[in-house]
Parts: C-alpha cells; sequence; structure tokens
C-alpha cells in the first residue's frame, strides 16, 4: 500500500495499479477485570489472509479509488493459550465454528470507495447476515486514513466520530473519540451518580510507514466500567486489529471508466451500496424457554419467606432481563394466573422492567377503581417511584390515573406523591419541558394553590417534596409559615431537601421569622426544621448570633435539641462550623449559663465508612416534649461519591398530643394538638406516603387497650435499584454489551408503643434487607460469544429501639440498635461458547463476615448509650442514662 502527498489534498492510502498486495488480519477480544492479565481473560480470535486489489481510479484524480477487499483461510481460536484441552474450538475447523453459509458471506468481497483517503462509499451483497457484515465492515474501516495531523470527523463502522490524527516521519496515529460517536445503540443508565456506573472508552489506531509504504496496521480499543460505590464490580473489554502486508504480487489491470456507478455494475450488478456504520442484531435464540417457563423457575425464590435471601433479588433481576423482550400478552398472562403471595413481588419485576409491553400489561391487570388489590397498586406505584430511567409514557399513565377514580384515597395520594418523583427524575435527564411534564408541574402547584381540604394539602406537599420544584419555593414558604402545625411542619421539611442554591436569602428572612416566632406561635417540630434548614445553607454572622442567643429562653428540651444541633456542627465540622466558631468569640453567646442546659433531646451525625472516593453518614435527631413524650425522632442515612450524595433513606417517627395520657402540661404553641403518631420515610430519595399509627385520643385508647406493639409495614418489596445497559459497536465489527443491575429486597416497619403502668414509650424501627449487584459485559459475532459476570450479595437486619421512662426529670432515655451478622459473598463467571452449543465456563467465590462497628448515638460520652455494629447474630447493645 503506497501513500502519495499531491499538493493540492492531503490523501490517505493509494494503491498502485495492476498489484495484488497480500495481506494477513487478525482481530481479537479479551474480557477480564481490569487487571491485564491474559492469562485470567476469556475471549477469542478471528484472523484470516486478505487479498486487496485496486479495481479502478478516477482518469481526473489520482485520488479517486475502488479498492476490493476480500478475505481467505478464515480461523477462529482462541486469545487464552492455557486453554488448552479445554478449547472449545479444538477438534472443530471454520465451517462447524462459523458455521457454512456465514463462513461463504464473510469470505465474499467487499468493495470500498475511497476519496482523499476517507470512505465515500462501502458496496457488499444485500441480505448478508448482519454480523458478518459487521466483520468486514471493521476490515475495511481499517483503510480510512490521511497523512497529516489534524482533527476532523469521520464515518466508519463507530458511528460518525471526531478523530485526531498525528503524523511522524515513521507512523501515523489515529485517536477516536468514541464518547463521541453518533450510531443508533440502545442503552440507559441511573441518573444518579452514586448508583451510576463510571465507564471509559478509548481506541488508537496506529499506521506503520517505512519507504512512502503503509506496510502494518495496529488497532486497540478498550472500554472500562466499574460500579461507582462498589467497585469490585468491575470489568474490562481490550479489543485488538492487526493487518500486515506480507507479499504484493502482479494483479488485474484496472477498469476503465469515468463514473464509479459502472464500474460497480460490472463486477458484479449485485452489489449494493451499504452503510459502513455497523449495524444492529440479534443472536437467535433457539429452544429458549418462554416467559412463562421462566418465570416457573423463578416464582419459588419470590415467595414471601425467601425475600430476606439474596437468591431473591437475583432471581427478581434475571426475570427483569426476561421480562423486557416480552410481549404485553405474556406478561399478562402470567399476572392473571399467579397466587396472591406471589403477585406483589411479580408487580415489583413488571413495573421495573420499564418497557412499553411491561407498562400495558401492569396498568390493564390493575384496577384501581377497587379497594380489593390495594397492596398491587402501592407496589406497583412505589415501583414506578424508584424506577431507573423513567420515561414520558408512564408519567403520563400516572396522570391519567389520577384523573380517575380510585376505591382508596391512599392510593390517589400515593399517585400524586410519585408523580412527583418522576418529575424530579425526567428533569434531571433534561426532560423538564416534555409535556407529561409541564402538565404534572401545573397539576401539583395549581391543587397546592387551590387545596381545600387539609389531606389534600399535604398530598401536594409530599408530591412537591419529591419533585423539588423551585417554582414550589414561594408557596412552601405561605404554608410553613401561615400553615396550621402538620402542614407547616411538611412544608418546612420539604424546604429542608432543596439544594443549597435554592436557599436564599428572601428564602431564610421566612425561616428566621418560623424560628424566632416574629409573627405567631409555631410547634417545636417546625421551628427546629427552619433551624437546622438556615444553620445548613451557609448563614450570615447575625443569623448564627440570633440562634445561638435563643439558647436558653426556648422551652426545656427544645433549649436541649438546639444546643445539640450546634455541637454536632462543630463535632463534624459541617460547611457552617467556622461561623458558629466565629460567634462564638463572643462572651455574651459562649458562657456556661448557655452551654449547660439538661434535658434528654440529642442531635448527633457520625461515619458509617469513609474512603478517600466516598462516604456513608448517618444522623440521628431526636426531640421531646417537656413531659418526656417523643415529639420526632428522626434517622437519616446518606451516601457520598466525589460531589454527588444519595439520600439513602430516612425514618421519622412523630407523635403529639400525648401529655393529656400522664397528666402533664403541654409545651407552648401545643396545647390543643390532636393525639397522632406516625412515620414518615424517605427510600433512595423518594418520599413515601407517610403511615398513621393512631389518629385523635378514642383510636389512640383503643390500641393501646390491645396493646400489641405489631409494627406497621412503611415500604416493603422489591426495588431495582441500579440500571446500566451499554450496547457498543466494536470497531472489529463484533458487538458488546455491558450490563449492570442491582436489586434489593427491603422490608421497613415502625412502631410506637406507650405504657401508662411503667410510664414508659417506645419507638422500633426495624430494617430488613438483602442486596443483590450482577455486573457482565459479553462480546457476541453471532457463532461464539464470550462473557464475564462478576456480582456480589449481602443480606442485613437493623433494629433501632428508643425507649424513654419518663417516671421522673430528667427522663431516662436507652437508645439501641441489633444488627445481624453481615456476610457478603463476591462472585465471578467467566464463559466461552460457541453457537452450536459447546462451552467454557469457570467460576470463583470468595464469601466474608463484614467486621462489627460501634457508633455513638450520643453525645454526652461520659454516659452514652452506644450502639454496637457487631458480627454476630441477634447481637446488641444498650444501656440507661
Amino acid at each position: 500500500m503506497e501513500n502519495q502527498n499531491w499538493k493540492s489534498h492531503t490523501t490517505g492510502l493509494s494503491l498502485n495499479n495492476d498489484r495484488l498486495y497480500k495481506l494477513t488480519y487478525s482481530t481479537e477480544v479479551f474480557l477480564d477485570r481490569g487487571k491485564g492479565k491474559q492469562e485470567d481473560s476469556v475471549g477469542y480470535r478471528i484472523s484470516s489472509n486478505v487479498d486487496v486489489i485496486l479495481l479502478w481510479r478516477n482518469p481526473d484524480g489520482d485520488d479517486d479509488q475502488l479498492i476490493q477487499i476480500t478475505m481467505k483461510d478464515v480461523n477462529v481460536e482462541n486469545v487464552n493459550e492455557q486453554r488448552g484441552e479445554k478449547s472449545i474450538f479444538k477438534g472443530k475447523n471454520p465451517p462447524k465454528i462459523i458455521r457454512k453459509e456465514n463462513l461463504e458471506a464473510l469470505q465474499r468481497p467487499v468493495l470500498l470507495h475511497l476519496v482523499h483517503g476517507k470512505v465515500k462509499e462501502f458496496y457488499s451483497y444485500p441480505n448478508e447476515p448482519v454480523a458478518i457484515e459487521n466483520l468486514k465492515r471493521g476490515l475495511a474501516s481499517l483503510f480510512q486514513m490521511q497523512l497529516s495531523s489534524g482533527t476532523t470527523n469521520e464515518v466508519d463502522i463507530s458511528g460518525d466520530c471526531k478523530v485526531t490524527y498525528q503524523a511522524h516521519q515513521d507512523k501515523v496515529t489515529k485517536i477516536k473519540a468514541l464518547d463521541s460517536c453518533k450510531i443508533e445503540r440502545s442503552g440507559f443508565t441511573t441518573s444518579n451518580q452514586v448508583l451510576g456506573v463510571t465507564s471509559k472508552a478509548t481506541s488508537v489506531t496506529t499506521y506503520k510507514i517505512e519507504d512512502s509504504f503503509v506496510i502494518a496496521v495496529f488497532a486497540e480499543e478498550t472500554h472500562a466500567f466499574r460500579m461507582n460505590f462498589l467497585q469490585t464490580i468491575a470489568g474490562n473489554i481490550v479489543s485488538k486489529q492487526k493487518l500486515e502486508l506480507k507479499t504484493t504480487e502482479a494483479g488485474p489491470r484496472l477498469i476503465p471508466g469515468k463514473q464509479v456507478a459502472a464500474v460497480i455494475k460490472a463486477v458484479d450488478s449485485e452489489y449494493r451500496a451499504l452503510p459502513i456504520v455497523g449495524q444492529n442484531f440479534q443472536s437467535e435464540c433457539k429452544g429458549c424457554p418462554s416467559l412463562a417457563e421462566h418465570w416457573q423457575s423463578t416464582r419459588k425464590h419470590l415467595q414471601p419467606d425467601n425475600l430476606s435471601k439474596a437468591e431473591a433479588v437475583r432471581s427478581f433481576l434475571a426475570f427483569i432481563q426476561h421480562l423486557r423482550t416480552a410481549r404485553r400478552e405474556e406478561i399478562l398472562q402470567i399476572l392473571k394466573a399467579e397466587s396472591k403471595e406471589v403477585l406483589p413481588q411479580l408487580v415489583d419485576a413488571v413495573t421495573s422492567a420499564q418497557t412499553s409491553d411491561s407498562l400495558d400489561a401492569i396498568l390493564d391487570f390493575l384496577d384501581f377503581k377497587s379497594d380489593s388489590s390495594v397492596i398491587l397498586q402501592e407496589r406497583f406505584l412505589y415501583a414506578c417511584g424508584f424506577a431507573s430511567h423513567p420515561d414520558e409514557e408512564l408519567l403520563r399513565a400516572l396522570i391519567s390515573k389520577f384523573k380517575g377514580s380510585f376505591g382508596s384515597n391512599d392510593i390517589r395520594e400515593t399517585v400524586m406523591i410519585i408523580a412527583g418523583a418522576l418529575v424530579r427524575k425526567l428533569c434531571q435527564n433534561e426532560g423538564c419541558k416534555l409535556k407529561a411534564v409541564v402538565e404534572a408541574k401545573k397539576l401539583i402547584l395549581g391543587g397546592l394553590e387551590r387545596a381545600e381540604k387539609k389531606e389534600d394539602t399535604m398530598m401536594y406537599l409530599l408530591s412537591l417534596k419529591n419533585a423539588l420544584l423551585p417554582e414550589g419555593i414561594p408557596l412552601l414558604l405561605k404554608y410553613a409559615e401561615a400553615g396550621e402545625g402538620p402542614i407547616s411542619h411538611l412544608a418546612t421539611t420539604t424546604l429542608q431537601r432543596y439544594d443549597v442554591r435554592f436557599i436564599t436569602d428572601e428564602v431564610k428572612k421566612t425561616l428566621n421569622r418560623i424560628y424566632h416566632q416574629n409573627r405567631k406561635v409555631h410547634e417545636k417540630t417546625v421551628r427546629t426544621t427552619a433551624a437546622t434548614i438556615i444553620l445548613n445553607n451557609n448563614p450570615s454572622y447575625m443569623e448564627v448570633k440570633n440562634i445561638l442567643l435563643s439558647i436558653g429562653e426556648l422551652p426545656k428540651e427544645m433549649n436541649k435539641y438546639m444546643l445539640a444541633v450546634v455541637q454536632d456542627i462543630l463535632r463534624f465540622e459541617m460547611p457552617a462550623s467556622k461561623m458558629v466558631r466565629r460567634v462564638l468569640k463572643e462572651m455574651v453567646i459562649h458562657n456556661y449559663d448557655r452551654f449547660s442546659k439538661s434535658g434528654s433531646s440529642s442531635a448527633y451525625t457520625g461515619y458509617i465508612e469513609r474512603a478517600p472516593h466516598s462516604a456513608s453518614t448517618y444522623s440521628l435527631d431526636i426531640l421531646y416534649s417537656g413531659s418526656g413524650i417523643l415529639r420526632r425522632s428522626n434517622l437519616n442515612i446518606f451516601q457520598y461519591i466525589g460531589k454527588a450524595n444519595l439520600h439513602s433513606s430516612q425514618v421519622v417517627i412523630e407523635a403529639q398530643g400525648l401529655e393529656a395520657l400522664i397528666a402533664a402540661t403541654p409545651d407552648e404553641g401545643e396545647e390543643n394538638l390532636d393525639s397522632y403518631a406516625g412515620m414518615s420515610a424517605i427510600l433512595f430519595d423518594v418520599q413515601l406516603r407517610p403511615v398513621t399509627f393512631f389518629n385523635g385520643y378514642s383510636d389512640l385508647m383503643s390500641k393501646m387497650l390491645s396493646a400489641s406493639g405489631d409494627p406497621v409495614s412503611v415500604v416493603k418489596g422489591l426495588i431495582l435499584l441500579i440500571d446500566h445497559s451499554q450496547e457498543l459497536q466494536l470497531q472489529s465489527g463484533l458487538k458488546a454489551n455491558m450490563d449492570v443491575q442491582g436489586g434489593l429486597a427491603i422490608d421497613i416497619s415502625g412502631a410506637m408503643e406507650f405504657s401508662l403502668w411503667y410510664r414508659e414509650s417506645k419507638t422500633r424501627v426495624k430494617n430488613r434487607v438483602a442486596l443483590a449487584i450482577v455486573g457482565s459485559i459479553t462480546v457476541d459475532s453471532s457463532f461464539v460469544k464470550a462473557g464475564l459476570e462478576i456480582s456480589a450479595e449481602t443480606e442485613a437486619g437493623l433494629e433501632f429501639i428508643s425507649t424513654v421512662q419518663f417516671s421522673q426529670y430528667p427522663f431516662l432515655v436507652c437508645m439501641q440498635m441489633d444488627k445481624d451478622g453481615v456476610p457478603f459473598r463476591q462472585f465471578e463467571t467467566k464463559y466461552e461458547r460457541l453457537s452450536t452449543g459447546r462451552g467454557y465456563v469457570s467460576r470463583r467465590r470468595k464469601e466474608s463476615l463484614v467486621a462489627g462497628s460501634e457508633f455513638p448515638l450520643h453525645q454526652e460520652n461520659s454516659d452514652m448509650c452506644k450502639v454496637v455494629f457487631a458480627p454476630e447474630p441477634e447481637s446488641s447493645s444498650g444501656g440507661w442514662f
């Protein structure tokens, strides 16, 4: 292959007339976990001889050529030389491996029309298998190049890509920016980076030049991925191509003519111009089980008694993949045939599949006008809220349902709350201007403005707490300052979820008025939330000073709580800590009287885990009334990776109006509160519909007399948490897939027990989780496939108990946490498989027990009640102080 540098333009490869170029070509691919050891990898190599001839050159310009490329003597073999007797190719010749019809197609020549070294057209025979044609596209794309340095766009098998050439005396290097390639391929990812996947791709092709001849081409392309929060889930694809000139000999004469079309017709009228860009294909699955058959093998793992096991989550994830290729009728059939015990788990899976067919099937199946299937309706809605990549169609379906009638008002409220979560996710993916999103925004904000019933106001506020619309802030401030207790509290906790850039000076003016009660008396829960928002969002010197000056003038337990909040900011080095330290230099503020207030309310933040690139934190704050009855317990867990964060969970238990039971005096502003206790939860950034333990004095008395203390479920089900899928067109012509799915089976419940006899109250939050994450990479040629699967799983149980004895003051408080042992299992499966069925599989497993950690939950170290996270089952630690 000769190159010539014409003065009028920069050329690429230019072939000599009447010559036959004989080359050798190989493309190989191997998969590993990014360690670069070929002996640990799986993959294969396709090699062949290649004949190249110049068929035609434009008489008006030497740099306009038509060349013919023919693959011969094709062979397939292992890249891992250590496979030996286990090789899937052993004893099989190419026609058996590739199949006779595929091999014939692969060895049929293609034509390449090159102008100035760039591909103008790619000609091949119609109706050839797409996977085979892609291999020929991969070889043909290597013939496209230029001899001068510079950046340009080229269209080749990878798509329309930005490429940079670096010319040297003995070589030309082409760097392809794979992330710039425009090519139609399916794929999606989770928008939150904490649950996301980081992937990186590189492509470098080197053209070796000797005495003005290109004598060899070497190309290497890599694709790597890793999960952000669990970096052992990682994989690597390395794809290499090598084309080397061996000899040249006498070849056929040039075909005369001015028009390339006439020349192509003369060569073979069957040739058709086809895109050089790689085309998509799906490998056929012969004799594969139907969806119903897959479900029969899956359903036993999804029985209610098995949901605490990681195997249930693995089965859930695997079945979602089958659902994604299923038709509406197939899905509907298994929904209608399933028993009530397993149906909720099937609803989780069908909703999590997130295809048009699965959505149509589940909407056909569920009857929102009936109150007999409330559990299934709720499971569907929560699965929508946790959707990894929701689309406009899903939001439109929920809006349509909301406008209809309901058998259960709880479900109506949940539809609106989850619609808010979908609005936020779609906006995060640049879908804020979608028609359904605009309509949902109007529905939320208009509903909040016009709501007449307290229940509707709460519903729209909860929806806004998920949507976090900046345009909703003025309404939130109105309800926070002027609304009655529960509405005011919900409005302030909604503001608490907004990003710091939205908590402006105007917002903080309102919050300061609420905390200092400039216009009206507010409940402690509202005032403390307002103060926390101010302190967490760039507080000014005067804001901090006024909050600190108020300590000592507040109700007893609120004094203690605010003091604990300030001390927590200092101890945990929160952003406001510098400003707090500045203010504390004033003697009037930093004195013993202010900082020695007694009480049992507390606020504490700590690290669950801390690493250079990530952190996981927990915070627990508890506010009591002056009579020793719990007002609010708030347990939060956050996960941070870089600048991204995820509100993994929040469980809030609230109680009010219980002082009459023990003949105690209510705190200021809380004299007329109805008796109430309930629980609210945020799970993976989604606010769920709150649940009520009791509401009203008569309901409280009936529950006390029954004295069951049974936990109330807040959320239960299977959640698809991590969902990343990429289909890759390798420049060699092979198809690759990268997939990471993570799911969990979760059961969060809570209870509040109250004993007049022992003058004791107890709150309990129980959390059981089974987690499984599966990452896989595959490379498929249609006749041979290699794959690597890395997975991890664990099961854990966590119970938080807070007990208060209010027979004396300061009352006795004990906080405990029981945690089961946490096994952590990792698996690796590597395989190579022929389409004829023969395969090689290697499996590895590693199991460990996560070491225990001791986490404090209180600030007073001298007499604090500690929490022990121990590896032994049912271990616990607690005490009175």
